[in-house]
């Protein structure tokens, strides 16, 4: 009798191992991609922790070309990524289901410039002009601004976005005067403006594409830039994963609130490379952390927006709800 109460105390022991495990901690390594500029600025406290440690979990990896961090997410190499929205909404669609969206991690952070003198104080007074935006993204919330506003694009408005594909391109093209109109991204508006000044060039930063968002979209629903997981990965460690978005988002805020500081960490950490553009670019650049089911409903707007736009932009269908994850 005494020897069956030991081996059932024994066998309930065993039972609850398992769950005692689950709700440990756990210190698996994680491999964390981020893109240099923006999406990768609220990564710098993070990966300046990490290496302050003996033993991090964390191993970090800052890439310059989207294609090499979602290919590392397909690989396997990389665990969990900053991204942009669209290129995450692709890559669910790619890989059927393989990752989930955890965070909102930029919202828009896109200027209309003008080096010519001319002031842009609605949409209006583009008709008839020439706009060059980089490829993608840009393009896409920038021709539904237009549309929204009642301009046809190709018709009332020209958006060029094969001239100048790239932000770094469109950027020196409007240091040097050789556009009127462009719209770029934080931290390349604060690079341009830097530099037109030793070109007396004078750039004027007209008009911030986020308001003009706002004006006919529900607010807050221009989310630029993402943190995903691969599915397996959260299946296996859910736990890692809730620390590391607790750990992210202290470290988000921690640009918010320590800015200079903040800025060296991202030069430091090459996610850009000047920290003093860096320091005034961040109150610009709308870094945030949001979860849940608000991160799921402003990304599905932002989707649906680009879907009509350019399908081909999010996969050509609209993900399902399950591409975002929220904690129960």
């Amino acid at each position: 009798m005494k020897k069956l109460r030991i081996l059932t105390l024994v066998l309930a022991v065993l039972l609850v191992l398992p769950i005692l495990a689950a709700c440990a901690g756990d210190d698996t390594a994680i491999n964390v991609y981020s893109l240099n500029g923006t999406t990768g600025f609220g990564m710098a406290k993070m990966m300046d922790d990490a290496k302050a440690q003996e033993h991090s979990q964390y191993t970090f990896f800052v890439e310059s070309d989207v294609s090499l961090v979602t290919a590392a997410l397909i690989n396997g190499d990389a665990d969990i990524a900053a991204l942009p929205t669209n290129a995450a909404a692709n890559l669910y669609q790619k890989t059927q289901g393989g990752i989930k969206v955890l965070a909102i991690n930029t919202l828009g952070c896109l200027y209309l410039l003008t080096t010519d003198g001319s002031t842009v104080s609605s949409f209006e007074d583009l008709r008839g002009k020439t706009v060059y935006a980089p490829a993608q993204n840009p393009t896409f919330i920038l021709k539904y601004l237009c549309q929204a506003n009642g301009l046809t694009v190709g018709k009332d408005v020209i958006i060029d976005s094969t001239s100048y594909a790239q932000p770094a391109n469109l950027r020196d093209a409007v240091a040097n005067g050789s556009v009127a109109l462009a719209v770029l991204p934080e931290p390349m508006v604060t690079m341009a403006t830097a530099s037109a000044k030793q070109n007396n060039v004078t750039v004027n930063n007209t008009m911030d594409l986020t308001e003009q968002w706002n004006k006919v979209s529900p607010e807050g629903s221009l989310v630029q830039g993402c943190i995903v997981v691969r599915t397996e990965f959260l299946q296996q460690h859910p736990n890692a994963v809730a620390r590391f978005l607790e750990e992210y988002e202290a470290s988000i805020n921690y640009l918010s609130t320590n800015t200079a500081e903040a800025a060296q960490m991202i030069a430091t950490h090459k996610i850009f490379a000047n920290a003093t553009v860096a320091e005034k670019a961040i109150p610009k650049c709308n870094v945030c952390y949001v979860d849940g089911e608000d991160m799921k409903a402003r990304m599905q707007t932002y989707l649906g927006v680009l879907f009509q736009i350019a399908p081909a932009s999010v996969g050509g269908v609209l993900p399902s709800e399950d591409l975002y994850y929220v904690k129960k």
